[in-house]
């Protein structure tokens, strides 16, 4: 370490988060599902010989690059270090070893420099379908939920197991869309590995020890003096969520120590006889995003920025869900941990965190089909359409929450025209949901409408994946709630917030994603604020004049303005 200059690491540092964000975006690039190409459902790191990540790509989500950190070592374990080699790729989708559910698949690469084993290049991405029940919560354990892959070789020194592939072909829906994104992944991991000889090269490095060492010596440092900084003490956060049938509750302990943070989940529900159970590492993820988010949220992430944040939670908890709890949609829970956690922390690091937001994403997938008895056109055929949406953020000390923006997950919206290419469904409405933004001085986010159908001569399931339907975001500091997530049939039939239900051809269904929370008291809102937010159409008038006190003349002269295209 003593002979390779300071500066030299720090470019070293900075060249290996190009790298893994380069690995990132060749994903992105190459894969073929819609939730890796248009919403960036992904994540990519590199790590050293022991497993330890070094750096990982900004392009990504929490729960899949926290997550990873911890899932290769046990790949290194599994497969065993004798039986590592040049030109292998190895595999797996299990929850309790990758990042949740077997819809997530982690394909980890070593790297060889000179003929030795120097580190390894891993990345994660949701695929589309995984056989068993699809992507959804009615399955009443991890057996219905999907095809398991275990830790494996999926290729041995260069060689692919046409056998491994021929069994993942045979029972998924949407076999190329599925062997495509192995590929894909595989391919980004290689164009990592490519990136990182030649940096090694050129720095005349014969192994990553010394900017191991450097990387994770400075992030441990960097974390603790933050945590150092923290008020000593211990809080509690709760939040109650709606759960399959039947509410779900989620308790944290906090406790700030000298040097680490600790969150115990006790308390919090047992595991749920449907699919949103959380392993505990995804659950370690989005915990350890929040913690970071609040505390040290410019230090990059790694396992020694990660390691001083500790997490634990009773076994059988929906948020400690071990084999063969079902874990299908464990996003639906885990996205709300974050929230949890802000709740203890705003005791401790008042003026810090939001106020709730929508949480969860707002997820769905349609199985379509040709109607039963009918005759289709021409186009008539069978598809898995997943589409990824989401609500509003809670409002900020000082800032309004954000509209329709996925926190805490931070993937991207996927565009109409992206989804209804991929088949036979048409999306009738997007757009923002006025006053579903909860009122404050600062305002929640808004929410959104989606309208969704079948071409003519097609029926379809849709797999319901909603929270917040009965549990809308609270406020803080006197903030009012954001608005609750709607669910229904064209024709007036009522649907569930979760689960797999038929909507006939000719039907739609109208669906209003939830509100992030307000921030302090509505009626300190600044008049301008409000007159803005009446003038883009965030709030009705009738919002203006109840729930902010705007005046009738106000109302007028604002609408007025923004009839004539006034830019406020």
């Amino acid at each position: 370490m003593a002979d390779i200059p300071r500066v030299a690491c720090q470019v070293m540092w900075n060249r290996l988060l190009s790298v893994v964000e380069e690995q990132a975006r060749a994903l992105v690039r190459t894969a073929f599902s819609t939730s890796v190409r248009e919403a960036g459902d992904l994540s990519a790191g590199v790590y050293d010989a022991e497993g330890r990540m070094l750096a990982q790509a900004v392009t990504g989500t929490p729960g899949h690059v926290n997550a990873m950190a911890d899932a290769v070592p046990h790949f290194i374990r599994r497969i065993g270090r004798d039986n590592i080699f040049d030109g292998d790729v190895y595999i797996t989708n299990d929850p309790w070893e990758g990042t949740g559910h077997l819809h997530d698949f982690t394909v980890v690469t070593p790297s060889f420099h000179a003929g030795a084993c120097v580190g390894f290049f891993a990345c994660t991405a949701h695929v589309v379908d995984i056989g068993g029940r699809g992507f959804g919560a009615d399955a009443n354990s991890v057996y219905e939920e999907g095809l398991y892959v275990p830790i494996m070789k999926f290729a041995d020194r260069g060689t692919i197991d046409a056998t491994l592939v021929r069994i993942i072909l045979a029972n998924v829906r949407e076999p190329d869309l599925l062997i495509g994104d192995i590929h894909a992944l595989a391919s980004c991991n290689e164009i990592g590995h490519r990136r990182l000889v030649g940096m090694m090269r050129e720095f005349g490095l014969a192994d990553l020890a010394g900017i191991a060492e450097f990387i994770l010596t400075h992030s441990r440092s960097a974390t603790l003096d933050r945590i150092a900084a923290l008020p000593r003490g211990e809080s509690t956060g709760a939040m109650r969520i709606d759960g399959y049938s039947r509410p779900i509750d989620l308790r944290v302990r906090l406790s700030v120590a000298e040097d680490h943070v600790l969150c115990d989940f006790a308390g919090t529900s047992g595991v749920d006889e449907k699919g949103i159970n959380v392993p505990l590492v995804y659950t370690k993820a989005y915990a350890c995003y929040a913690l970071k988010c609040a505390i040290a949220p410019e230090i990059p992430n790694n396992a020694a920025s990660l390691a001083p944040f500790r997490i634990v939670a009773p076994e059988n908890s929906i948020v400690n869900a071990v084999h063969p709890a079902p874990v299908a949609l464990r996003h639906v829970i885990g996205h709300m941990i974050p929230d949890t956690v802000f709740d203890a922390l705003d005791k401790i690091l008042p003026d810090t965190v939001p106020a709730e937001g929508a949480g969860s994403l707002c997820n769905f997938q349609l199985s379509l089909r040709p109607r039963s008895g009918g005759r289709a056109g021409e186009d008539a055929g069978r598809a898995e359409v997943l589409m990824f949406n989401s609500g509003g953020s809670g409002a900020r000390p000082a800032l309004d929450g954000m509209n329709a923006t996925a926190f805490p997950s931070g993937v991207m919206t996927m565009p109409v025209e992206a989804t209804e290419q991929v088949g036979p469904v048409i999306v009738w409405r997007k757009e923002l949901r006025p006053d579903s933004g909860g009122a404050g001085v600062f305002r929640g986010g808004l929410g959104q409408f989606i309208d969704v159908g079948a071409r003519e001569g097609h029926e379809f399931d849709i797999q319901a994946m909603f929270d917040r339907v009965d549990h809308p975001a609270r406020g803080r500091r006197g903030g009012q709630p954001g608005a609750s997530t709607t669910i229904a049939r064209s024709d007036g039939v009522p649907m569930r917030g979760k689960g797999k239900q038929f909507v006939p051809d000719g039907h739609r269904v109208i669906m209003g994603f939830p509100g992030g929370a307000g921030y302090g008291e509505a009626r300190d809102r600044e008049p301008e604020r409000v007159r803005r937010d009446l003038a883009l159409g965030y709030i009705t008038a009738d919002a203006a004049r109840t729930v902010y006190g705007l005046a009738e003349d106000d109302i007028a002269a604002t609408l007025a303005r923004a009839r004539k295209g006034e830019i406020f």
